[in-house]
């Protein structure tokens, strides 16, 4: 439901601006505020998670979830459907949050990172339908109906969720509001203005002081978190080896999905003049590999272990997205293909192991928070993803235009200044995803399939 909703709303943006009679800029705090919420609310959920137990959490967050969707598909001006997607988001943020952890509570060491990688077929396939399902939804019943969709669907899995889902219960633990509320003064400021520098200027004073804000609250948080006896994020978890390792190969590798995820579009329309529909499809190999790949890598961590197959797997895209500095106006579609295919297939063979590593290695009553910070990982590394990615356009693409812009036509010139800026932007790309490939190889042996959960508890600092 997640991914689906917000590949689906991202196509329906055209549409509500016509219908609100509102420009890009405003329309587009309809995808914002989803993000944003979901992205700032998922430590404290998984931290909730903990305390009053996965199960309350995960149907409470379908609960929330439908009655946000049926509020946006009542919205009668575009704030007012701003508003309403947040309250979808935090629904959303629930089920995100406390998801992997409930998947490692019900499955065994042996099986957990197929379960895992099985879940990853959802995302994907949620990610790859979504344009689709979002023409047909829109062309059927308006735009209304790509909201509406969700209530049968949010109504039957909460009603199989509260009958199926048999967890333990939580053990009497404390909540943290201080943490909470400065986990969210910390990420919302960095966020926001990630996702709107290159609208408002990435030197002008709005963005400048919210990354100030962000950066006062994140020491905050942590000099607040050290110091308490039950944090939302328990920074001890860092000294885990495995945790620390997987959680920043994490991040680098959906920084990198992200950035060619947004450079691909732009290539493909505005360079090659492809139609939108043949370009959405040519950009399907890689949700299409983690679909049908991440159960089987999943599958093989459960026996070997998560770091030859967490690392092999990010060479892997470090060699897909490096191949992506030779394209060119003329590439082939069977070129464009096998490199998107190369990326896809080394973040399949990646992202079971690697969160399985992850989930595996804290110990039970931190379940939630381990879940939380997967989530994390994958909407904080998107935001940094597509930013960088549009930074560096925007930094390197009129110093291209510059060298070439006398030696070729407007048109040539503009196409090859972009190409010439989206190769920096991949070059970086490369580089921070062989950056993860590093962060991988130290997290342990590997030689043996980790440690199954609870076996060891983590290594614990002094009591405070």
């Amino acid at each position: 439901m997640g991914p689906l909703d917000g590949s689906v709303v991202n196509l329906a943006l055209p549409t509500l601006a016509r219908h609100f009679s509102v420009g890009v800029t405003t329309v587009e705090w309809v995808a914002v505020a989803y993000l944003l919420t979901v992205s700032t609310l998922l430590l404290t959920f998984g931290r909730l998670g903990d305390i009053v137990g996965l199960k309350p959490l995960y149907l409470s967050g379908f609960a929330v979830f439908v009655v946000g969707s049926a509020l946006c598909a009542l919205a009668w001006n575009v704030w007012a459907l701003v508003a309403f997607r947040a309250v979808q988001a935090v629904g959303a943020a629930m089920l995100f949050a406390v998801g992997p952890a409930i998947i490692t509570q019900v499955f065994p060491a042996r099986e957990r990172g197929k379960a895992l990688g099985l879940v990853g077929i959802s995302v994907s396939a949620g990610l790859a339908v979504g344009p689709t399902l979002g023409g047909l939804l829109i062309a059927a019943g308006g735009w209304r109906l790509v909201f509406l969709i969700n209530l049968p669907i949010g109504v039957a899995a909460f009603i199989l969720a509260s009958r199926i889902l048999q967890l333990d219960s939580p053990k009497g633990q404390r909540f943290d509001p201080f943490g909470a509320i400065l986990s969210f003064v910390a990420l919302f400021p960095l966020l926001l203005a990630l996702s709107r520098g290159q609208e408002w200027g990435w030197g002008s004073t709005r963005v400048i002081a919210l990354i100030g804000l962000a950066a006062v609250g994140m020491a905050a948080f942590v000099i607040v978190e050290s110091r308490v006896s039950e944090p939302v994020l328990d920074l001890g978890l860092f000294r885990i080896r495995i945790f620390s390792a997987a959680t920043v190969s994490a991040l680098a590798s959906y920084v990198v999905i992200a950035a060619v995820l947004f450079l691909m579009p732009f290539y493909l329309l505005e360079v090659r003049g492809l139609p939108i529909a043949y370009a959405g499809l040519l950009l399907t190999p890689i949700p299409a590999a983690m679909a049908l790949l991440g159960p089987v890598s999943g599958a093989w961590s459960d026996r070997i272990g998560s770091r030859v197959l967490s690392t092999v797997g990010l060479l892997v895209s470090t060699v897909g997205v490096a191949s992506f500095v030779t394209l060119s106006v003329d590439t082939g579609v069977l070129g464009i293909l096998l490199r998107l295919l190369t990326v896809g297939v080394g973040m399949a063979i990646f992202q079971s192991p690697n969160s399985s590593a992850m989930m595996g290695s804290v110990p039970r009553h931190r379940l939630g928070i381990a879940s939380g910070m997967v989530a994390s990982a994958r909407n904080i590394g998107m935001v940094l993803g597509i930013s960088l990615a549009a930074v560096t356009l925007a930094v390197r693409q009129p110093h291209h235009l510059g060298e070439i812009a006398k030696s070729l036509a407007p048109e040539a010139a503009s196409a090859e200044a972009f190409l010439g800026a989206a190769h920096d932007a991949f070059w970086l790309a490369a580089v921070i995803c062989f950056a993860g490939v590093l962060t991988s190889l130290v997290r342990g042996d590997g030689s043996q399939p980790d440690t199954p959960l609870g076996a060891a508890g983590p290594p614990r600092g002094p009591q405070r």
